[in-house]
């Protein structure tokens, strides 16, 4: 082992690690060694008790795991927060939420996200795919915070080109951001908000400047029959028609995904992939949720996401990650699946491959970047310790998380924050919420018809 200071050292805690067939599995009394905010090596706790470090955390009690990617969020509809309650999705779309959209500023952006990447860095989420308005502030704010990201500036096809080409020149200006921890991605709503024109010329932009895209599709299965009847094809198959299935795809949601659609799904090659996010379906009160069996078994990487505060009140990706398994055993009438094991390679390899990052994070191995945090499983909600997997996913809560570390950078340290001044984000937020949910003006930015 090389001599010189490593950048940061992390010891006497337990590794969660993926063997070459990507197992999950744990290493006892392990050590962990960044260098040029990459993970070095994963190692002994002996094996490091000598190597100076320029800084370096004990950890015994501790797990270290892969930081947990959000992969579908709108990180500023915090300032929305509880905002629209107990309604069905059309009444909360057209009723509240977006009118209360058409109030947003730049300000209210940058406030929203900064609120947004706090929560996220206090549970854990190392990396955000973010899909929404004013992107230039959420970028400027992930590039202050340290957090990894991946953005995409939002359109609707009744903003005319306009909205497409901002979505385009976002994309192509941010790309790279933050020294390598920003990515980007073309944005289209939806395919029920924008047209298979706006659709197909975002598929050419895509191939053409080596942009994946990031949509919502086949959310629920009203939206799949309503497609249907009105187009006689699925929403699936009219990203198939438009092109946007021979683009790198993250769909977010796809509970109205059907047999039909799989083998499309399937065709793709692991280049289409989708986000699940079961809280909100449990609050809208859908029937279904995503159907990550059959999609696995069509070889369709299924990351976890949290969908925007507006609707799931959080963006605790922990949650996430256990409500998935529940609600698939549930769903599939089979306690066997989706096993604790299961779960946690959903919420590290398989979520990095949704958003692109599936050779970088996901994993804590040599050469990977080093994006990793630490859970105290000393409390008593966690113990005794007989599956370290199945304690992992149904015993430990987000405020388990003691550290976050993204790039090599510790972000949050025995839960302190280090990057985001919390207490002046709330104070100026409390300040702004008349502006922000004020509905009298009688406008909204789409209207919800499917």
């Amino acid at each position: 082992m090389r001599a010189s200071p490593a950048d940061l050292v992390i010891t006497g805690c337990t590794v969660l690690v993926h063997d070459e067939e990507e197992r999950i599995g744990f290493r006892p009394d392990a050590a962990i060694v960044v260098r040029d905010r990459v993970v070095e090596s994963v190692t002994t706790a002996a094996e490091v008790r000598e190597l100076p470090a320029a800084e370096r955390i004990e950890a015994h009690g501790q797990v270290a795991m892969p930081g947990l990617i959000n992969c579908h969020t709108h990180a500023s509809m915090t300032v929305l927060r509880g905002l629209a309650e107990d309604l069905p999705i059309e009444e909360w779309f057209n009723d509240v939420v977006w009118p209360a959209e058409s109030n947003l500023t730049a300000g209210d952006v940058e406030l929203g996200a900064r609120l947004a990447c706090a929560e996220m860095i206090r549970g854990g989420v190392t990396c955000f795919a973010d899909h929404y308005f004013h992107m230039d502030e959420v970028a400027a704010v992930v590039t202050e915070c340290g957090l990894r990201a991946h953005l995409g500036e939002a359109y609707f096809s009744s903003q005319g080109p306009e909205g497409r080409e901002r979505s385009a020149e976002f994309a192509l200006r941010h790309r790279g951001g933050a020294d390598g921890r920003i990515t980007t991605a073309l944005a289209p709503h939806a395919p029920y908000t924008v047209t298979d024109a706006d659709l197909a010329a975002t598929a050419e932009l895509a191939r053409a400047h080596g942009l994946p895209v990031h949509l919502h599709a086949a959310e629920n299965r009203d939206q799949t029959d309503t497609s249907l009847a009105r187009h006689g094809l699925t929403p699936i198959e009219v990203l198939d028609r438009t092109g946007l299935l021979d683009t790198d795809l993250l769909i977010a949601h796809g509970t109205g995904i059907i047999e039909r659609d799989l083998p499309l799904l399937a065709r793709t090659g692991g280049r289409t992939a989708v986000a699940t996010a079961p809280r909100g379906y449990l609050k809208f009160a859908w029937p279904a949720t995503t159907p990550v069996r059959a999609l696995r078994e069509a070889g369709v990487p299924v990351g976890l996401a949290t969908d925007g505060a507006a609707s799931n009140n959080s963006l605790d990706v922990w949650e996430s990650m256990t409500l998935t398994a529940l609600i698939q055993k549930s769903t599939e009438g089979d306690p066997r699946w989706l096993t604790s094991r299961q779960a946690l390679h959903h919420a590290t390899l398989q979520s990095a491959r949704a958003v692109g990052l599936g050779g970088s994070v996901g994993t804590l191995a040599p050469g990977r970047r080093a994006d990793l945090i630490l859970v105290d499983l000393s409390g008593p909600h966690t113990q005794p310790v007989h599956d370290l997997a199945a304690t992992l996913v149904h015993s430990a809560r987000s405020s388990d998380v003691r550290t976050t570390v993204v790039d090599g950078r510790i972000l949050m340290r025995d839960r302190e924050l280090l990057t985001l001044d919390l207490p002046a984000v709330v104070g100026e937020l409390g300040r702004r919420l008349p502006a922000l949910t004020d509905r009298s003006h009688g406008r909204r930015i789409q209207e919800y018809d499917t």
